[in-house]
């Protein structure tokens, strides 16, 4: 059941993110700001806010992690970590992977991304950010 509400609490984290993506990459576009790696900073803009998302409803919806057990700066702390793997490391290598190697449109890389992203995004934040000690 934890999965299936993780992946509610991330099926609205991904549409966040990919709006706010969207919305960046478009700004960046318009500005001629950084043309080249244009996706990867609206990558990192949505990233940021996406995850803070994220917490907040793992924390009180999938983990029920809003006691004493966790504390939530030190949660918080695991749940970027946690993130910044998927959500900036993973996701950045196969974006270029996407974009530079397959010609996959910028807007459309961070879809591709979800299929490797999720899994192990729960994992970590089951087994780790949010584990009762």
């Amino acid at each position: 059941m934890q999965f299936v509400k993780f992946g509610i609490v991330g099926l609205s984290n991904t549409v966040i993110s990919y709006v706010i993506y969207v919305v960046a990459l478009l700004a960046l576009q318009k500005h001629r700001w950084l043309p080249k790696t244009d996706y990867l900073v609206a990558q990192l803009i949505a990233f940021s806010i996406s995850v803070l998302w994220s917490f907040y409803w793992n924390r009180k919806f999938v983990f029920h992690a809003d006691n004493e057990e966790i504390p939530w700066p030190q949660a918080l702390l695991k749940t970027y970590i946690s993130y910044a793997f998927t959500g900036l490391f993973l996701n950045s290598i196969l974006s270029v992977l996407w974009v530079q190697c397959l010609h996959i449109p910028k807007i459309a890389a961070p879809i591709f991304n979800l299929l490797l992203s999720v899994p192990i995004n729960f994992v970590l934040n089951k087994f780790w950010a949010f584990r009762k000690r």
